[in-house]
């Protein structure tokens, strides 16, 4: 692929107007979905942070979540961070038990695992894949990884603290997922990696 990438982040809830700015700096071409239709202009998904009960409420009640996983399963390169994460996992533990999710990650997530609004913290972590140093991880009421599957790649895990081992930040073929919000620091280096997988499917 010769030309920018365009990548959607979906715009139902979350901190969409971060994720835009770090795909530009990552060198894509971000656009805005509101609209199913616009799934088949766009050559990837970020599904933002934000709050996953509000966001699959909205995906089920405007008709998204349908074409979503139809998109997913057709091998559109997908990014979620925090309630991103939930959206794609298979699995997630202390969930509403009407809450959907697009899937595709043949992972279980348990919903804000770190705890509660007060309990958010950064941390320094090594992320695969990602050169020139550790990544500033930003955990706000975050999620985070219990269980993966055979074909899903662990990425990076919290080293210190009570939490140490804790996985943070996982991939599988063209899904990437993180437990913090790399929108929310100056690095771009997860959005090039993403902007990189985009690349390799296409």
């Amino acid at each position: 692929m010769s030309r920018a990438p365009v990548i959607g982040v979906l715009a139902l809830q979350g901190d969409v107007r971060e994720h835009e700015r770090a795909l530009r700096a990552a060198g894509a071409d971000p656009v805005r979905v509101r609209e199913i239709e616009q799934l088949e202009q766009i050559d990837a998904l970020v599904i933002p942070g934000g709050e996953s009960t509000t966001m699959s409420k909205l995906a089920l009640a405007d008709g998204f979540m349908g074409p979503l996983r139809s998109r997913r399963a057709a091998g559109m390169p997908m990014f979620g961070s925090c309630a991103g994460m939930i959206m794609l996992a298979d699995t997630v533990l202390d969930a509403r038990a009407d809450q959907e999710t697009i899937g595709g990650l043949d992972i279980t997530v348990r919903r804000n695992a770190f705890g509660r609004q007060v309990d958010s913290f950064e941390a320094d972590i090594p992320v695969t894949g990602i050169e020139g140093g550790d990544v500033r991880a930003v955990f706000i009421r975050a999620p985070w990884v219990e269980s993966v599957g055979a074909g899903v790649e662990v990425l990076a895990t919290v080293d210190g603290g009570g939490h140490a081992g804790t996985i943070v930040a996982v991939r599988q073929g063209p899904l990437l997922a993180t437990s913090f919000h790399p929108e929310l620091t100056p690095d771009t280096r997860i959005h090039r990696l993403f902007v990189e997988i985009v690349r390799q499917v296409a």
